[in-house]
C-alpha cells in the first residue's frame, strides 16, 4: 500500500504563497503522510484571510489508484455542526426564537430529562452539548426523545441537570436540524443551501443527491492492518427523502456529520467566523453571533487551565493544537475519514485538513488530537505562519 500510494503526488494549487515555501509543504506532507499510512490528504491554508494555499497528496480511490484533488469531496463528519450551528444562529437573528427558549415549545412535545423534569432544554445548551442529553440511546431518530413515541425516554439522558455538564451529543444536533426547518419552512438540506452554500459559492450539500458522485474521495475504514471502503458514507437517500415528513426526518440528512464538501469551500466557510459574519462583501452572519458562536460555554472534552479555552456553539477553543496558540474550529471523525477545521481570528490564519482514511491504530497525540491532525497542521503552521 505504502508503496503505491505516494506515487501519485497530485499537485498543489498555489495562490499566495512563495515557490519555496509549496516545495517545503509538499515534502512535509509527503513525509507526513508516509508515516502515518495516509491514503490521501487534502488541505487548504488561510493567511491574512485569504486561501493561499490549497493541496492535495496520495489517492482518492485505492482500487482505481485515481489521483486526490483539492476539487474532491469527502465526508467530513463533525465539523458539519458548525454548518448546522450558523443556520440556528441566522434563524436566531431573525427573532425566530431567543437562545434560552424551551426547544419543546417549538418542537410541539416536551423535552425533559426525567431525572430533572423542571428544567427545560435550550437551543443554547444543545448547540454547547450542555443539554444533559445523550447518544447512549443512538442519534438516527427523534422518537428518541418523544414521550408519545418512547414512554421512558431515561436512555437518552445523563443522570445530570441540563445546563450543567458536559457531554458531546449528536441527537443533540440533529434535534437542532429539526429546528431549522420548524422555524424556516425548509427542508434542512435546502435552507442550508440557500443561506449558507449558495452565498458562498461553494460546491456542497448535506444531501448525497444533489452531488455529483464522481467527485467523491473514498473513505476507507483501517481494519486489520489493512483499509476497507465505506460506501455507506455517501449512501443515497431517494427512498427516505421521496417519503420525507418535515421536522421528523431531519437526521435522514445527518445535521451532525453529513456535509459533503472539498478542502478549499471548507475554507471559504471558516473565512465566516473569521471576517465577522462576512464572505467578501455577503454577511452570512452578525458580527454578535459570530461572537457567540466563538464563546466558550463549558469546558468542552480537552482539559486546559486557560479559561480562554473550551467549547462554544459547534466550535472549540484550544490552546493544545499548536503551541502558544489559542485555535478555533471542529474535527470531525466517521467512516475512516478524520477532519480538522481550526482558525486564529485575530492573527488572520487558519488550516483545513482531510484525510480520507490513515492508521488509526497509531495513538492520538498527547494534545488528544489525531496524528494526521496535528502533524499537518503544525506543518502547514511552520512553513506559512511562523
Amino acid at each position: 500500500m505504502k508503496k503505491t500510494l505516494f506515487l501519485f503526488l497530485v499537485s498543489l494549487t498555489l495562490l499566495s504563497c512563495s515557490g519555496r515555501q509549496a516545495r517545503q509543504a509538499d515534502l512535509c506532507l509527503q513525509q507526513i503522510a508516509q508515516k502515518i499510512n495516509a491514503v490521501g490528504i487534502s488541505v487548504a491554508v488561510i493567511s491574512d484571510n485569504e486561501i493561499i494555499y490549497t493541496g492535495a497528496y496520495g489517492l482518492k480511490n485505492i482500487q482505481t489508484e485515481e489521483k486526490l484533488r483539492p476539487s474532491d469531496l469527502m465526508r467530513i463528519a463533525s465539523i458539519s455542526k458548525s454548518f448546522t450551528a450558523t443556520a440556528i444562529m441566522q434563524l436566531y437573528e431573525a427573532g425566530c426564537f431567543d437562545l434560552d427558549d424551551d426547544i419543546g415549545d417549538a418542537l410541539g412535545f416536551p423535552v425533559r430529562n426525567p431525572n430533572h423534569p423542571d428544567i427545560p432544554i435550550t437551543y443554547r445548551m444543545l448547540l454547547s452539548h450542555t443539554s444533559s442529553l445523550s447518544d447512549k440511546g443512538g442519534y438516527f431518530t427523534l422518537d428518541l426523545i418523544r414521550p408519545d413515541r418512547t414512554p421512558d425516554v431515561s436512555g437518552s439522558f445523563n443522570e445530570y441537570a441540563p445546563g450543567t455538564g458536559y457531554q458531546y451529543c449528536n441527537l443533540g444536533f440533529n434535534t437542532l436540524g429539526a429546528l431549522v426547518e420548524i422555524h424556516s419552512g425548509e427542508r434542512f438540506d435546502q435552507y442550508i443551501r440557500n443561506n449558507i452554500l449558495d452565498p458562498l459559492g461553494v460546491c456542497a450539500s448535506f444531501n448525497v443527491n444533489d452531488l455529483d458522485t464522481n467527485r467523491f474521495a473514498t473513505l476507507y475504514a483501517f481494519e486489520e492492518g489493512r483499509f476497507v471502503p465505506s460506501p455507506q458514507a455517501y449512501n443515497p437517500r431517494t427512498e427516505e427523502i421521496e417519503n420525507y415528513v418535515e421536522i421528523f426526518s431531519a437526521p435522514v440528512f445527518s445535521p451532525t456529520g453529513g456535509m459533503k464538501i472539498n478542502a478549499p469551500d471548507l475554507a471559504r466557510h471558516a473565512l465566516i467566523q473569521m471576517n465577522e459574519g462576512f464572505f467578501n462583501d455577503t454577511e452570512i452572519l452578525t458580527p454578535q453571533s459570530v461572537a457567540l458562536m466563538q464563546t466558550p460555554q463549558s469546558p468542552g472534552g480537552r482539559s486546559s487551565e486557560n479559561e480562554n479555552c473550551g467549547y462554544g456553539f459547534a466550535l472549540e477553543r484550544t490552546d493544545r493544537l499548536i503551541e502558544g496558540e489559542i485555535m478555533t474550529g471542529h474535527t470531525g471523525s466517521a467512516y475512516g475519514l478524520y477532519s480538522a477545521m481550526f482558525f486564529e481570528k485575530d492573527k488572520k490564519f487558519g488550516f483545513i485538513v482531510l484525510c480520507n482514511g490513515c492508521d488509526s491504530s497509531l495513538p492520538r497525540r498527547e494534545n488528544g488530537f489525531m496524528p494526521v491532525q496535528t502533524d499537518v497542521i503544525n506543518a502547514l503552521y511552520d512553513i506559512f505562519i511562523r
